[in-house]
């Protein structure tokens, strides 16, 4: 009876030794897969260094600059203190299918030089048949939230996800803000707004 159980036991063990190093497996394949779609999608991205490209593709300028200062405030989305920039918004592919490889934001930093590509971001309308926060790269999307008012209606109630692809973030690619992206260089007005947070399917 007491070696069955040892073999048992034992058993257990190589079974989660073998579930172990099968999920870590998969866990490594979903990030080498979401690594490739990045890079494909960087690719088909860089035209839009020449915010020109973007406008001629109907990306039209919100152009504020958004900053955040990092302050908490009661019933307002909490961001890390940095920029996201200034939205091109492709208003047409808002509320279409999600698609990975066409971000309905482009996300710009001014510089002395003009204006540079530094991320992208989608957004998902909240809707009554929408059940669940979407997700892209195994990243929720952080909300819902009102619009970034002024430079976007408040009562456009979304989700959002940021990836910032051609900028060294030091929170993490998919973080909304950016503490490396300035607003400083901005020849038009900064935004400096809480967002306030709306409740949506958990």
């Amino acid at each position: 009876m007491t070696r069955t159980a040892r073999l048992g036991r034992c058993g257990v063990l190589v079974l989660t030794g073998i579930l172990s190093a099968w999920l870590g497996g998969a866990a490594a394949r979903a990030e080498d897969a979401s690594k490739v779609d990045i890079e494909a999608l960087k690719k088909s991205l860089a035209k839009y260094e020449d915010y020109t490209v973007a406008v001629r593709d109907l990306y039209l300028s919100t152009v504020g600059c958004v900053y955040f200062s990092g302050e908490k405030i009661a019933g307002a989305m909490e961001y890390p203190k940095g920029a996201m920039g200034v939205h091109f918004v492709n208003v047409p592919s808002v509320g279409q299918k999600l698609d990975p490889m066409k971000p309905n934001v482009l996300i710009y930093e001014p510089t002395k030089k003009g204006l540079k590509l530094v991320g992208v971001e989608w957004l998902v309308p909240l809707t009554p048949d929408l059940k669940e926060v979407p997700t892209l790269f195994g990243q929720k999307f952080m909300g819902p939230m009102e619009g970034h008012y002024p430079l976007i209606p408040k009562e456009f109630v979304h989700y959002d996800l940021h990836a910032w692809l051609f900028s060294d973030n030091p929170n993490g690619m998919f973080s909304p803000t950016n503490p490396k992206v300035k607003c400083s260089k901005a020849d038009f007005p900064m935004l400096e707004k809480p967002t306030k947070m709306m409740p949506g399917p958990m």
